[in-house]
This record gives C-alpha cells, structure tokens and sequence, in this order.
C-alpha cells in the first residue's frame, strides 16, 4: 500500500471554545521502531476532548490553571482518544501480519510496563489521537478486532468511556448478583456502566433525566430513577436492602448524599464530577460500616484487554447517537456539550 504524504486533521493551537479547532492539511506520522499507522475509520468524542481543549483540568495546587488531561500541551494537538480503524503500516520489529487488520487503539499512555500500570497520559492530550486520517500507536496497544461483530463505529466508542467503566466495574469489586448504582447513566461512561455491570450479572439501579430514562432501560437497567426527584428515597424503594457498588460520574453532592445507601462493606467509586468536584460527606457512614471510597481513571492493560474480549464475543451492543464527518468535529463537541443524546458521538474522517 502506498501511502500519502499528508492527511486532513482537526486540532487545536490553544484552549478555547469550539472555535479553537481547526481543520488542517498535515503530513501523515512518521512510523518509530514499535509502533503502527492506523488509518482511522471512525473516532468517538468524549468529555476529555471538552475539558482538554478547554483546558479545564487544572493541576495539584492551582484547579483554575489551563491545563490538558495530565497537564499543560504541547500545541498544535490533535484531539481524539477513541479510536478503530484499520492497520495501514508497521514499524521496524512490528509483525507484518498486522498490515490489513481491523483494531481498537488503547489510548492510555502508563506509567510504566505490566497488567496493572496506571494511566498518566491519553492520546489526544498527551499526544496526537483520531481526528485525522492516520494516527500512529505503540503496536502493544494496539488490539486486533477484525472478528468482532461490532462495527467501526460500535467499536470506536470502546476505549475511554468503556474502559474508564471497566475499571471502575474492575476496582470496585463488583461481583455477579450484587446491586450496582450507576449516576449519570444517558451518557457515555453511564451507558458503558449500565451495559457491562447487567453482563456481569448484577442489578443495576441507574440515575437519569426523565426524558432518557426509558433510553437508559432499554440499554440494561433494572431500575431508572429521575435524578430530579428524591433520590435517596427512589434508591431506597429500588434497592430496599442497599447498594453494593456505586458507580459514580457525577460526584457533587450525590457523593455524600449517596455513602448512606451503601450496604456493609460497600464501595463507592468515582471516575468524574460533572456536578461539581468539591464534596463533602459523613466520615462516619466510612469507618463505621467498613465502606471505601475509590477513586478511578480510565482504566489498566489488563482491564482493557478484558473489554477488547468481551467485544469480540459481543456481549454488549454500544449506542451511537450520531455520526459526523470530519470537517464538522466542533460540531459535534457542540452536540456533546448540549448533552441531549443517549450514547456515543462519533467522527468519521
């Protein structure tokens, strides 16, 4: 295959709104010893692409500072961490039989080799990602998925809100027939969470807006609650004898407002904070009940490989809410942020 010597690409100079991103002719990634050149069949956004180019991480010690994922970026950045295509070359020491074949990247950059290495870096903020028609990714991550009966587009939706879900399913321990609360159930994490926590077997209570919920049921709830209610009072009604696990994306005031629902030993895990990441709770409803809260981002080698073989048996079906073409990138983070879809958005170059 010949390939060309430059591509198009979505990316930012510098934080802003959605008018930062800018449609660029680049030259397609040069190939280093390890890795691989995917062409990009489609790649899904996720709040990370939001906050990053808004630069609404900040960092230890300054939470208003302009940050990326993991810290400040190198710019111009190419957003887009969720990535499927297929593999278009190889790089020195890379098996040849890859060339052809139908993959899922693993976006996280880790902290160091083995199983359980924890993410410190995401492609897309800490390196070049989707929006473009070639990307490039260490050969390691890079997961063969050619016989899976998902599509590309399925597939694309994978990594981060999948992954950053089978982590938390993963570090809080939740086990086959136990209950599992799941907040901000419409969106991508929240939809991942329903889906994979319902295919391990355990009753899932989701929270969500009224006009999502019968969305959020047909994905795999047992119970849909209206966030807008009494939530308490609604978990207590579905769940009369406790939560095992929650399963939190939300964190706010729910954090607190939710440690008293949890069972004995129950743990509380939280990968996101979209109603605010400053809480505060009864230390009591920990100590006294042998209860924990976890902390999670995104997720490990060994969680991702788990997800990469529970999508090729197809044990769950992702929801693609829409697709957009390439050069409509900042429309459809617009169409992310107003948060009126169920599922995933995905870009197709």
């Amino acid at each position: 295959m010949t390939l060309p010597e430059s591509m198009r690409a979505v990316r930012i100079t510098e934080h802003g709104g959605p008018e930062v991103l800018e449609r660029a002719e680049v030259p397609v990634p040069v190939l280093a010893a390890g890795d691989v050149l995917v062409e990009v069949a489609a790649v899904a956004l996720n709040n990370t692409d939001l906050w990053t180019r808004e630069g609404a991480y900040g960092r230890p010690g300054d939470p208003a500072a302009r940050s990326g994922w993991r810290g400040p970026l190198d710019f111009p950045r190419i957003q887009g961490a969720d990535v499927a295509g297929r593999v278009a070359a190889v790089g020195p020491g890379v098996d040849a039989g890859l060339v052809g074949r139908r993959v899922v990247i693993d976006p996280a950059l880790y902290d160091g080799p083995g199983p359980d290495a924890n993410p410190v870096g995401l492609m897309g903020s800490e390196r070049d990602g989707g929006y473009a028609e070639y990307v490039t990714a260490p050969a390691h991550q890079v997961h063969d998925m050619t016989d899976s009966p998902l599509t590309d587009e399925q597939l694309a939706t994978l990594p981060t809100a999948y992954g950053t879900a089978l982590g938390m399913i993963e570090r809080g321990r939740l086990g086959e027939g136990e209950t599992a609360l799941v907040s901000g159930a419409s969106g991508g994490v929240g939809v991942a969470l329903v889906q994979l926590a319902r295919a391990r077997g355990a009753q899932v209570v989701a929270l969500s807006s009224g006009t999502k919920i019968d969305a959020v049921r047909e994905a795999g709830a047992h119970h849909v609650l209206d966030r807008a209610g009494d939530v308490a009072g609604q978990v207590r009604a579905a769940a009369p004898e406790g939560i095992d696990v929650g399963l939190d994306v939300v964190a706010g005031r729910l954090l607190g407002d939710g440690l008293p629902l949890l069972r004995e030993g129950g743990r509380w895990v939280v990968a996101g904070a979209l109603a605010g990441y400053e809480v505060a709770f009864d230390v009591r409803r920990l100590y006294l009940h042998n209860a924990q809260v976890i902390g999670s981002a995104m997720h490990t080698p060994r969680h991702f490989a788990l997800l990469m073989e529970l999508a090729r048996r197809g044990d769950f079906r992702p929801l693609v809410a829409a697709a957009f073409p390439l050069d409509q990138a900042a429309e459809a983070q617009q169409e992310l942020a107003r948060r009126r879809h169920v599922g995933k958005i995905v870009l197709r170059p």
